[in-house]
């Protein structure tokens, strides 16, 4: 069978009598369509999908094809992604899941993404956290998987926490703490207060949790924690259904001192000791400041405190700076983890 006509019976296939005359506007609630035309056109390798002449030939000419039968949306851009997404997933079973799971536009986005494990951390997150089209957009933008503490890590370990979350449903600490946080939607002034930073985060909780990431809920501002007969107070408290632990948050104006080490620990002791439920993890602390010294953080060894160390951004940076800086952090933390 030939290319076109392997493309034509996918419409029969799917269901032609349940297809209006402009097709095209089926594909964001239909992405099994352009997964069947993108499989059914490069099953004829290689006319369909080597950059030559011919091929050019073969896709003006199924678009023309298509275009008659079934209205306007079948130019040759569209069944270009419809062969990108089947040479990207080449695993028919692979392919049909991530077209079941995510909309056309959802896909077209993540197609545009050249990194395999990049390109799987958008598929699985953009399910756990049902983004929109726009969200993903944003996040997309604005590197959330770079600013992960899972980027950070040997591909071994990001292919595994993946592979987790897709077939166990279950999520890592790794995959939610980022660093930095981009808290550009606070719109504060130049100069603020530690107590302006905290106004800002509740006054906009929606996005503040937004960027946090799934599972997180409001839980207190200022927790009062009574150890003695002296009071010690959490700025923000947090719990995240997905970790199934509280997540106690420190804002700092500053850099991150050793210090700030110990009071985070007293706070997560004092949690997992009157707070903490039978079923829950320990709890974890996220330190929130405006810069660090990476030396430091790692001669304290605060992962095996359950302590997350990242600045935060008030306004967001040129993308190209913010690009250099994360490749920068990834790259260096590679290295230090295959040295040690």
């Amino acid at each position: 069978m030939t290319c076109l006509n392997q493309v034509i019976s996918c419409f029969k296939k799917l269901g032609s009598s349940l297809m209006p005359q402009n097709t095209a506007l089926l594909l964001p609630s239909m992405p099994r369509l352009p997964c069947c035309i993108g499989r059914s056109a490069t099953a004829s390798r290689p006319k369909c999908c080597k950059g030559n002449e011919q091929s050019k030939q073969v896709i003006l000419a199924l678009s023309q094809r298509l275009t008659q039968a079934y209205g306007k949306g079948w130019g040759e851009r569209q069944l270009r992604y419809c062969i990108l997404l089947a040479d990207v997933f080449p695993n028919r079973e692979i392919l049909h899941t991530v077209c079941a799971k995510l909309s056309w536009s959802h896909i077209k986005l993540i197609l545009g993404i050249e990194d395999p494990l990049k390109r799987d951390f958008y598929i699985e997150i953009t399910q756990l956290e049902q983004w929109s089209v726009r969200q993903l957009q944003e996040r997309i933008n604005s590197m959330l998987f770079e600013r992960t503490a899972l980027s950070r890590k040997p591909e071994d370990t990001i292919r595994h926490d993946l592979d987790q979350l897709r077939q166990e449903r279950r999520i890592s600490p790794d995959l939610l703490l980022k660093d930095p946080y981009v808290l550009d939607f606070l719109d504060l002034s130049d100069r603020y207060l530690e107590k302006d930073l905290e106004d800002a985060i509740l006054r906009e909780i929606e996005q503040f949790l937004l960027e946090l990431g799934a599972g997180f809920t409001f839980v207190a501002r200022q927790k009062r924690l009574q150890i003695d007969n002296d009071d010690f107070y959490i700025d923000l408290l947090f719990y995240n259904r997905k970790l199934k632990r509280l997540v106690a948050i420190e804002l700092k104006l500053g850099a991150f001192r050793p210090e700030h080490k110990s009071q985070m620990e007293l706070y997560l002791r004092w949690l997992a000791k009157y707070e903490q439920e039978s079923d829950e993890l320990p709890p974890l602390g996220i330190i929130l400041c405006a810069g660090k010294k990476q030396e430091q953080i790692e001669l304290l060894e605060l992962d095996k405190s359950g302590i997350h160390i990242a600045e935060y951004l008030t306004v967001l940076p040129p993308k190209e700076v913010l690009q250099t800086k994360l490749h920068e952090a990834i790259a260096t933390a590679r290295r230090r983890l295959r040295s040690s």
